[in-house]
C-alpha cells in the first residue's frame, strides 16, 4: 500500500505546533539560566533596579516573557494561517425542530 499524502491541515498545524513548542523551551532555558546565574549569592549592595524590580528578575523574567508575548501576537496574527476544513456541504444550514 502506497503512503497516504499528507493533509495540509496536519501539516501546518504540525509546523505550528514545533514554532511554540521550540520558543518555550528558549523560553525556559533562558529563564532559569539567567535567574540561577543571577539572582542567587547576590549582597544588597551590589543589587540594582529595573523599573523597580531587581535586575535579575526584570532581564531573566519580564524581558524574556514580554518578549514571548510580543512572538506571540505576530505569530497568531501573521504567521498562523486558516486552512480549508473540507466541504460543508452535507451539513445543513440551519436546524428543524424536529429534535
Amino acid at each position: 500500500m502506497p503512503p497516504r499524502e499528507e493533509d495540509a491541515l496536519l501539516r501546518s498545524a504540525r509546523r505550528e505546533a514545533i514554532v511554540i513548542v521550540v520558543l518555550w523551551a528558549v523560553a525556559l532555558v533562558y529563564t532559569v539560566t539567567y535567574c540561577a546565574l543571577y539572582g542567587y549569592d547576590r549582597t544588597i549592595d551590589d543589587m540594582t533596579f529595573v523599573f523597580g524590580f531587581p535586575d535579575w528578575v526584570f532581564w531573566g523574567v519580564i524581558f524574556p516573557w514580554t518578549l514571548c508575548t510580543v512572538f506571540t501576537w505576530w505569530f497568531c496574527n501573521f504567521f498562523m494561517g486558516d486552512e480549508p476544513l473540507g466541504d460543508d456541504s452535507k451539513v445543513p444550514d440551519d436546524f428543524t425542530d424536529d429534535f
